[in-house]
């Protein structure tokens, strides 16, 4: 009788150690805590703001030497730059067809469930004069200079091409491959304080904006989630499809980094994760280390719905009828403008002033309406941009024959 007392709690013990010991167990109980705390203490939740931005800090540490590393030695391991090349190209073909499908469909949505037709009042709107200002200083040579991505992504990829001629170029590879190990060592002990940072987060955004001031935006902010979660399992999940893989499972893999993402608003916190888990699953090194760092800047599928819908929502909110020639010239400024959409805090709104401006119909003065639910909205365009770009590099891998899977983690059932 003992015995079979023994086999019976035995497993109950081994679940319950599984969970509490499972990083995405207290990532959900850190963004539970923060909402709850952010909502009945506000003036504490917003407190902890410092400890949510010094996770993301600390990650970003990380960023510029794992992006570095990953190309050089990605494309130093290739020695074909012909091939270096051609998976760049086809890269930057893949993000902007399936950018400007995400633009298609932001507008397409915004016609059909009509977000901007809600009531205005009882909204702290604030002086958006600060975003119409910059828009005039908005240049691609002041993108380049503030974004750190784009200039390390540069820099990696002229050294790898320089690593390739090296005659020592074997030895230098190894010592590399080295400095890469010890990298994601230590972002691995980093990654145990991803609670801390979902939890800051959370606090801060539910504590400063609250829940009741977002009942007069809620429309658009549904439409949002509800928009991408389409443009996810609908156009994503085909296109993963082709490949006979699933996007329900791809989910599932990478849902502790989804988790981080959630919680931080921010697609950094989980990026080096996201390329090992990748070259985990399959795609090879070379691959990873080219196109993730290049979609980070340039394949930004939730912020492009985000950009296009917000520009049909203000145009609701203002009554402004907008021509079929003007929604294309929307989607065609947005499909080069969003490109620096990110790794420059407050571009979103550059962008969309810009836009606003070049169309001359819809008041700038509009985007102070998108500013109180701005913060909340960002989790599904960070979510987006980083399944987008998990989507991408595995489409990639398999179209240059460089995916070998090491488990059918992500193989749909015949």
């Amino acid at each position: 009788m003992k015995v079979t007392r023994d086999n019976e709690i035995a497993p109950q013990r081994s679940l319950l150690f599984k969970i509490t010991t499972n990083l995405t167990f207290w990532v959900l109980l850190a963004i539970l805590a923060g909402v709850l705390l952010g909502h009945y203490h506000p003036k504490e939740g917003m407190q902890m703001e410092i400890i949510g931005k010094g996770f993301i800090s600390i990650i970003k540490v990380f960023i510029a030497p794992i992006i570095f590393l990953t190309i050089v030695l990605g494309i130093s391991g290739m020695g074909d730059l012909k091939k270096v090349g051609r998976i760049g190209i086809k890269s930057l073909l893949y993000f902007e067809v399936v950018t400007t499908f995400a633009l298609a469909i932001g507008v397409a949505v915004a016609y059909i469930i009509q977000p901007g037709k809600i009531n205005r009042t009882g909204l702290d709107v604030q002086d958006p004069s600060k975003y119409t200002g910059q828009a005039q200083a908005f240049s691609w040579l002041k993108f380049f200079m503030d974004n750190l991505t784009l200039q390390v992504l540069i820099v990696a990829i002229i050294t790898g091409i320089i690593v390739n001629y090296l005659k020592n170029r074997e030895a230098v590879i190894s010592v590399l491959y080295k400095c890469s190990k010890y990298v994601f060592i230590a972002l691995k002990w980093v990654m145990y304080l991803a609670p801390l940072g979902a939890f800051g987060g959370m606090a801060y955004t539910i504590g400063k904006f609250g829940l009741h001031t977002l009942l007069p935006l809620g429309k658009l902010m549904l439409t949002v989630y509800i928009t991408m979660a389409v443009f996810i399992f609908l156009i994503l999940g085909s296109i993963l499809r082709y490949y006979k893989m699933s996007i329900w499972k791809f989910i599932k893999y990478i849902k502790e980094e989804l988790l981080i993402v959630l919680g931080t608003s921010s697609s950094e916190a989980a990026l080096p994760n996201l390329m090992e888990k990748l070259e985990k699953m399959g795609c090879s090194r070379a691959v990873v280390g080219l196109v993730v760092p290049t979609g980070y800047s340039f394949n930004l599928d939730g912020t492009s719905i985000y950009l296009s819908m917000s520009v049909i929502f203000l145009a609701q909110l203002y009554d402004v009828h907008l021509s079929l020639t003007e929604i294309l010239t929307i989607i065609g400024l947005l499909m080069i403008t969003s490109k620096g959409a990110a790794g420059v805090t407050g571009s979103g709104f550059i962008v969309l002033a810009s836009t606003l401006t070049a169309i001359g119909k819809i008041p700038v003065e509009g985007l102070a309406f998108l500013l109180g639910v701005d913060k909340f909205m960002s989790e599904a365009r960070a979510l987006t941009n980083f399944i987008g770009n998990g989507v991408a590099t595995i489409v990639i891998s398999k179209s240059e024959k460089e995916f070998v899977a090491i488990e059918p983690v992500l193989e749909e059932q015949p």
